[in-house]
């Protein structure tokens, strides 16, 4: 009864109607365009988009979905025209000054990945599933996750997402997509196809839960190698599998081996302090370099840690543009 007194006021003109329908679903719809798109910057653009085509489209409204599942069908269709839109985006050339990487183990696909800060997931990825949901959701928001989202063609990201993600049954995507059931059922098939031809993860352990004390331990262990310069004590650390990336750098290491060779570049060549944030619902580290003489230090990036028991098995490594999304400065005094 309240939602219909709120729709009739907002078809009337009310924005604080309209707010106080559409505001306890803004976070996860976020989240969703996050997934479809890699990215947060891209993913706030949506968001305003879907708002605003709800708000001018609601008269249109029939009532027979939530205002939530509408909220997500105008989410994912805009998703899609934004992804249809898009020019591939380039790959950066290496810029990082006094380090000459090694040769990579490969050039990784998905250069435009950004992170997404835990501080924005809070009552966003606790909301309540359909019959049809196949991952937790904090997998689901790993990066790990999102950069195979990336990997897969737009319509048949949007239809794993809304089944399996989200739980959506088939006829309720099949109306989102303005499509019919058989396709959906399709599309699902081919993305579970594709995701099983990337490489492996479900082998590994899971990671540790969310502050328990074995996360915190590897964190903890992680700071210590890395700020002392001790490649040796960080290699413990690593899985035999593990990885490097840097979007948006295309530069890729895999392997122990590999991953210590970076590693030993970087770290003997500078010395960094780090501070601990979250993202994707894993540590995360703001990297600033000493200035010699104890000056003032500047952030160079930030670093997120993926881990598979009580190891590390993959490391991406972000800009230092994206430090003020997780509420650290661009350079700190000594």
């Amino acid at each position: 009864m309240l939602t219909t007194d709120l729709i009739t006021r907002a078809r009337a003109g009310d924005d604080e109607a309209f707010r106080a329908l559409t505001e306890p679903y803004r976070r996860e719809i976020q989240v969703h365009c996050y997934r479809m798109l890699g990215s947060l910057q891209d993913s706030e653009d949506a968001v305003q988009d879907t708002l605003l085509a709800a708000w001018q489209g609601l008269g249109g409204f029939e009532e027979r979905a939530t205002i939530r599942t509408w909220l997500y069908r105008i989410a994912t269709n805009r998703c899609l025209n934004a992804l249809r839109s898009a020019s591939r985006r380039a790959v950066k050339e290496w810029d990082i000054p006094q380090i000459e990487p090694p040769e990579p183990t490969r050039l990784g696909e998905v250069v435009w990945l950004e992170p997404y800060p835990d501080a924005l997931l809070e009552g966003a990825i606790a909301m309540p599933l359909g019959p049809e949901a196949r991952y937790e959701q904090t997998e689901a928001i790993s990066l790990a996750f999102v950069t195979a989202l990336q990997l897969l063609p737009a319509r048949q990201r949007a239809v794993l997402i809304l089944r399996e993600v989200l739980g959506y049954q088939a006829r309720e995507v099949a109306e989102m997509l303005v499509s019919t059931v058989e396709s959906v059922t399709s599309a699902l098939k081919r993305a579970r196809s594709s995701l099983r031809r990337l490489p492996p993860i479900e082998d590994r352990e899971p990671p540790p839960a969310l502050g328990s004390p074995t996360e915190r331990a590897v964190a903890a262990h992680f700071v210590r190698a890395w700020e002392s310069g001790d490649v040796d004590a960080l290699v413990t650390l690593l899985t035999t599998d593990a990885g490097i990336s840097m979007p948006p750098y295309p530069l890729e290491y895999h392997g122990r081996d590999a991953v210590a060779r970076f590693c030993e570049i970087v770290m003997r060549s500078r010395q960094h302090d780090l501070v601990p944030t979250r993202a994707n619902g894993q540590p995360a580290f703001g990297v600033y370099l000493r200035a010699p003489g104890g000056g003032i230090r500047h952030g160079t990036g930030l670093v997120v840690l993926t881990l598979a028991g009580d190891r590390v098995c993959a490391m991406t490594r972000f800009e230092s543009s994206v430090l003020s999304w997780f509420g650290l400065p661009q350079s700190m005094p000594a």
